[in-house]
Order: structure tokens, then C-alpha cells, then sequence
């Protein structure tokens, strides 16, 4: 096999980027399982729950980290296997 088809055989992303793009996707999914719930069956009773810090701060922060984490894995280089 010629190096231009096995380079156009080549998958575009190495192992370690796929590997972060996973790791950014379940960050992403548990921030928003953590912010899940909080609402109230009846519209005329308040509850407070839906303002605990679990859905104001942690999971927005675990959000972010898990774009934060799939913006480095699209971005970084692969390493180039010879």
C-alpha cells in the first residue's frame, strides 16, 4: 500500500483524542443529570430545592470542564504514528 492511501485511510483523530472526547461527554452528561429535578407538581408551591448548589454551581462548573476538555480534544495535535 502506497503512503497516500494509507494516509487517506488514516482516521483523523489519534487514540488519545477520542479518548478526551469521551471523558468531555460524560462530564457533560453528569452535569446535566446533576441538574435534573427540582420542580414542583403542584404550580402554586414553591420549592426551594431547585436553587441547592448542586444545580447552580456544581453542575454548570462540570459542564464547562467537559467543553473545556472537548475543545483540547478537537484541537490537539495526534501524534503521528511512523
Amino acid at each position: 500500500m502506497s503512503k497516500e492511501a494509507s494516509k487517506k485511510d488514516a482516521f483523523i483523530f489519534g487514540k488519545r483524542n477520542y479518548t478526551l472526547l469521551i471523558v468531555g461527554l460524560v462530564f457533560i452528561s453528569i452535569g446535566f443529570l446533576l441538574m435534573i429535578g427540582g420542580g414542583s407538581d403542584d404550580p402554586n408551591v414553591f420549592n426551594e430545592e431547585i436553587f441547592s448548589v448542586r444545580r447552580i454551581t456544581i453542575a454548570p462548573i462540570l459542564i464547562l470542564i467537559g467543553f473545556g476538555i472537548e475543545l483540547v480534544a478537537i484541537m490537539s495535535k495526534p501524534k503521528s504514528e511512523n
